[in-house]
């Protein structure tokens, strides 16, 4: 197994969730934007993001998918919430809605006060994304009333993949407006240690 990753990416989630499950897997480290720093990438993955998860014949390029593809291919693990159980439904939810919904529009965040030119950068495209962003961010807030994790009273692929929305928004000065139940959550899920060693690692 190789993970193509860039240092607190969205290969973040993959890398953390092979910290938590143990498993053995090569790892290459990038320049972000990679497709722009390694033109060779493009040959692994034509659209030039990271992650890409390489597993046998099997390539992925979306890291929520990659959290849930390690827990089902390469479990039986606690991380992954099974058909049976009472929150299945939820836990695929929030493993969509951990991109989708919550770091699209930071992407967009990132675009107009980083990687754009300096004329090209768009003050009205931050703050509006960022609203877009925190407003969404209140159903992680209501779902971390009186709970420590989002699904089945246990730590999941769920948790790993919006954590890493809440961390990201850390290196984009959004934390700065999260509430008292995302700062905590936030809080407890980068202290783990296969946070700590994922991002040592990368």
């Amino acid at each position: 197994m190789h993970l193509y990753h860039c240092p607190d990416s969205r290969s973040l989630r993959p890398l953390w969730a092979i910290e938590e499950m143990g498993l053995d897997c090569e790892l290459t480290v990038l320049r972000f934007p990679p497709r722009a720093h390694h033109p060779e990438y493009l040959e692994i993955n034509p659209l030039g993001t990271v992650p890409t998860l390489v597993d046998g014949d099997t390539v992925l390029t979306e890291s929520a998918a990659m959290c849930q593809y390690l827990a089902d291919v390469h479990g039986p693990t606690p991380l992954a919430v099974e058909k049976h159980e009472p929150g299945y439904g939820a836990y695929l939810n929030w493993l969509h809605r951990s991109d989708a919904t919550l770091t699209f529009p930071q992407t967009l965040v990132l675009r107009y006060t980083r990687l754009e030119a300096p004329e090209r950068r768009v003050a009205q495209v931050v703050e509006d994304y960022s609203i877009w962003y925190l407003s969404r961010l209140k159903s992680v807030e209501a779902a971390l009333e009186d709970r420590e994790f989002l699904v089945a009273d246990r730590f999941t692929m769920a948790d790993v993949a919006v954590a890493y929305a809440l961390f990201l928004g850390t290196t984009l000065g959004l934390d700065a407006r999260y509430k008292p139940n995302c700062r905590r959550y936030l809080e407890q899920m980068t202290s783990r240690p296969a946070f700590q060693r994922a991002r040592a690692r990368g």
